[in-house]
């Protein structure tokens, strides 16, 4: 289910090689066409590149910044959409307590159930598992809830189903931020059009006036490419060395855990005392 873009199968150390490779070898490239055009005494002056050159790194430079930025704020609307949830799952999970058992008791559990069901969907080997499963929680949560409603049609039913179909919608919310919320194939195509032609001028520069300028021309090759690694990175979700946190729903199952810890305690008081209020009935 997990759909595979540009660069997704291969890891992040292949991807910025690759990129320092396909950079390296414009510039060669280049460097070749324009020895050739001195060695056939074609009289032109380095120096009348600079022009162009310039022109075409500026344009590079927007469309890589143009491209970080898209794939930051898709980032950032990822982590967004997980603290949503944790907040949204959170309420159906405290608003179940309004309705009656046996209801309050399944919907809770499987409430706890879907909050580990999507910390181990941050895995990319269980994402479509964990999908599936998330479906398939939802089906049973909303079953529930209606037959609860069905029996019980009062406003703190209503609310528990508003809280459960928010949950449905925040899944599918968050499947449209990971699948769908990419940078366009055609903007990478751009990107590593525009880098290579960047390349090849400058190497076509360096030919013609016979010096290759390893010494700068190599910290730009690699910047280039770290940075272009990097947009590569932010924009694969779960994958690589960026990673959306998880931490909000993490945070939200410990509560949860508090929760059962206190119930369970809560009942063993409850019952202790009840016991001891009749055997002191008894005696008397």
């Amino acid at each position: 289910m997990l759909e595979m873009r540009l660069f997704d199968h291969l890891p992040i150390g292949v991807i910025y090689l690759g990129l320092v490779l396909f950079i390296l070898l414009s510039y060669e490239i280049g460097y070749q066409v324009g020895r050739l055009f001195h060695s056939r005494k074609k009289a032109i002056d380095p120096s009348s590149l600079n022009h162009i050159v310039s022109g075409i790194l500026g344009m590079l430079a927007f469309v890589l910044a143009f491209s970080f930025a898209m794939a930051s704020s898709q980032h950032r609307a990822r982590r967004h959409l997980v603290l949503e949830e944790a907040n949204t799952v959170g309420t159906a999970y405290l608003r179940a307590d309004l309705l009656k058992e046996p209801y309050r008791s399944r919907i809770k559990d499987l409430l706890k159930e879907y909050v580990d069901v999507r910390i181990k969907g941050a895995n990319r080997e269980m994402f479509t598992k964990a999908v599936q499963r998330s479906v398939e929680i939802h089906e049973m949560l909303w079953h529930q809830v209606a037959e609860a409603a069905k029996k019980d049609p009062s406003k703190c039913a209503m609310l528990v189903v508003k809280s459960i179909n928010d949950v449905i919608d925040m899944h599918s919310k968050r499947i449209a931020a990971a699948l769908r919320a990419r940078i366009p194939t055609s903007i990478w195509i751009a990107l590593l059009a525009i880098s290579a032609l960047t390349m090849i001028t400058m190497g076509v520069q360096a030919g013609i006036a016979e010096s290759r300028k390893l010494i700068a021309v190599i910290p730009l090759i690699l910047a280039f490419a770290v940075l272009t690694a990097l947009v590569v990175d932010l924009d694969r979700p779960q994958r690589g060395l960026i990673k959306v946190s998880q931490q909000e729903m993490v945070d939200l199952k410990k509560s949860m855990e508090k929760e059962d810890m206190f119930n369970k305690r809560f009942l063993s008081t409850d019952n202790s005392v009840t016991q001891k209020d009749s055997s002191v009935s008894s005696n008397k």
